[in-house]
């Protein structure tokens, strides 16, 4: 930390738990926070990030292990096509429709919601198809190979589809959501 900075107190009295990037990379901000966190600290983390590197990834091995999930240890290619698709066409979506939802009566949100839902619920089509029907014993990481731990993952994946089809569903029944055309009176 700075010098003549007293030390940052969490409740009670405690140290607190993360630290600040700019005190981390000597003041210069979350610029040089990662590589900072790396050289200086290894394992300690920052406000920032919240968790280290090595905790992360130790998550996602614990995860894959336990579900048998080889999608998100080796991704193939189509699924990283996936990823990237949520990247940068689903994620920015998310406060645009939070916006709308929130303030109610945005009936503009139809049409991105349905461009949104289908997007997604064709994307969790093939993976699903994939986790169902796929011969993991090639795979180099462990994959489902009973019908028992197929479910298991396919109950992982199920909500990212079910969510998808309700928000469908609601943008194409809905009353409030349907566009009613006005004809003009000549």
């Amino acid at each position: 930390m700075r010098e003549g900075r007293p030390p940052v107190r969490w409740g009670r009295g405690r140290p607190a738990p993360n630290l600040v990037c700019g005190d981390i990379a000597g003041g210069e901000g979350e610029r040089n926070c990662s590589e900072s966190v790396k050289e200086r600290l290894g394992e300690k983390r920052c406000w920032c990030h919240g968790m280290s590197h090595s905790r992360l990834t130790d998550l996602l091995q614990q995860y894959a292990t336990s579900f048998r999930d080889p999608l998100m240890l080796q991704p193939p290619e189509w699924f990283k096509a996936f990823i990237y698709c949520e990247a940068f066409l689903q994620l920015p979506f998310f406060p645009i429709a939070a916006y709308a939802f929130l303030k109610g009566g945005c009936r503009w949100i139809r049409t991105p919601a349905i461009i949104y839902s289908t997007h997604v619920a064709t994307t969790l089509f093939a993976i699903l198809a994939h986790i169902l029907f796929h011969d993991f014993s090639k795979a180099e990481h462990a994959g489902p190979q009973t019908l028992r731990e197929r479910l298991a993952l396919l109950s992982i994946y199920l909500p990212y589809l079910l969510i998808p089809l309700l928000l469908l569903f609601t943008m194409l029944c809905n009353p409030h959501y349907k566009h009613v055309e006005k004809r003009k009176r000549k």
